[in-house]
């Protein structure tokens, strides 16, 4: 099972994933994978330091595929948030 580690940023509320180098980043794509249960651990880990820090709030692991190049949400509400809004602001 592949895993990334996604977020919400304080300062924005917008979805964010762990980087390779430990940045935030609203791209997928972007993202630190975790192949195996230690660095899956580890990116729980540096989420829960993310969020203590003041960075990001509500880290999770999300489970992910490589696809066509790059990292796809397996389930469907996680793929929407990578997507961003379904809805534009200000159209009722």
């Amino acid at each position: 099972m592949t895993q990334v580690l996604t977020a919400n940023r304080l300062d924005d509320g917008r979805v964010v994933f762990l980087t390779p180098g430990g940045d935030w980043s609203p791209v997928l794509n972007d993202a630190r994978t975790a192949h195996e249960p230690v660095s899956a651990a580890a990116l729980s880990q540096a989420g829960e330091q993310a969020e203590a820090n003041s960075t990001v709030v509500g880290p999770y692991l999300i489970e992910v595929t490589q696809a066509d190049g790059g990292i796809r949400a397996k389930a469907i509400r996680e793929a929407i948030r990578a997507s961003g809004p379904t809805i534009q602001a200000g159209h009722n």
